[in-house]
């Protein structure tokens, strides 16, 4: 069509029309023609423009002949990325595999081939809210090693997600539901958790979804919470707690030699995180302090030593605002954009 646009314009001006009036008439300016008289090509170069089939797109015969060889039976569980090959191998070439990818696709066979399992889509566990204690807890087992090469102690350690104090903890030979069951029993009672008020979240483990332990939480009417299977930051708190046991500086360089001297040890590690670490995820303060409710007013004296610095040195502030001390309510596992939370929390917070 522009090049038929281009002969006319061009016969009536050879015979005294005006370009202007020409151009006006077919309905493209001046500026247009030009643009069209000075291209190299005149196809239309706009996205989703009809063009005219490449010579290197396949025929309908060689598609369906692609389709035909990978659903033969000798390559019907095998992918475009062996077929190819195997087909050059005999001296056949058909397409690329890119090609052949792009053919199944149009038929809707880009699949596994063979025995393989599909991969297995989990949904991200359920996002929760905790405003107070007791509402959301997290565990998990973590290694400690031993004089014996290949041989560890089991700790297991309960923590409360909003004050992130250590609620519970234990070290053993061996993991099993039945000792995290008793574990949850005592820490439960310990901290007198009622019934539907705890959400216990953990990862996939066998001691975590075994039968007595599932059957305990039942008992105590706490319901369960899992991470999904190979991935770890679905449960942030207990894995940042075991790395700050691991690489405290008090942890021992050398190994356990008795499951007495590993239990002192944790015991001692419990009392100083409980009780003396300040905790940057709870704007430093103890997760005993947090637990307890005596974080605000720790919050509120610590945001008047700043105002109180900022007035006897206001140049070194320089109109900014002090360090953000504001007390924080709510503590989120497993957060998404739209977050919700659980009717029970709701109730447990009013």
């Amino acid at each position: 069509m522009k090049q038929v646009a281009l002969s006319l314009i061009k016969e009536a001006v050879s015979q005294g029309a005006s370009r202007f009036k020409a151009c006006e008439i077919l309905g493209i300016s001046c500026r247009t023609l030009r643009r069209w008289q000075d291209a190299k090509s005149l196809n239309d170069q706009r996205k989703g423009a009809k063009r005219s089939p490449s010579p290197q797109t396949l025929t309908p015969q060689e598609k369906a002949r692609m389709v035909a060889v990978s659903n033969s039976p000798e390559y019907q569980s095998l992918p475009p990325s062996q077929i190819v090959p195997k087909l050059a191998d005999k001296g056949i070439y058909i397409a690329s595999e890119s090609s052949f990818y792009r053919v199944l696709r149009e038929h809707e066979q880009v699949n596994r081939r063979g025995n393989a399992k599909a991969p297995r889509v989990v949904e991200k566990p359920l996002a929760l809210t905790a405003t107070r204690p007791g509402q959301i807890w997290s565990w998990d087992i973590t290694y400690l090693p031993t004089d014996v090469r290949g041989q560890f102690f089991r700790l297991y350690m309960v923590l409360d997600v909003y004050s992130r104090l250590i609620v519970g903890w234990e070290v053993h030979l061996n993991e099993t539901a039945e000792l995290a069951g008793e574990l949850m029993e005592k820490a439960c009672l310990r901290h007198k958790i009622r019934r539907d008020q705890l959400v216990l979240h953990s990862d996939n483990g066998s001691p975590m979804k075994g039968a007595t332990m599932l059957a305990t939480l039942q008992k105590l009417g706490v319901m369960p919470s899992f991470s999904r299977p190979s991935v770890s930051d679905d449960n942030p708190y207990s894995e940042s707690l075991f790395r700050t046991l691991k690489y405290t500086p008090a942890y021992p360089k050398g190994r356990f030699k008795s499951i007495e001297q590993a239990r002192e040890w944790v015991l001692r590690f419990v009392t100083w995180y409980n009780n003396e670490h300040h905790h940057s995820g709870i704007k430093f303060v103890t997760p005993a302090q947090r637990h307890e409710g005596k974080d605000k007013q720790v919050l509120i004296a610590r945001t008047a030593v700043y105002e109180t610095a900022k007035k006897a040195h206001p140049n070194r502030w320089r109109g900014r605002a002090v360090r953000n001390w504001e007390y924080d309510n709510e503590v989120s596992l497993n957060p998404n954009k739209a977050q919700k939370e659980l009717p029970e929390m709701e109730t447990v917070a009013a």
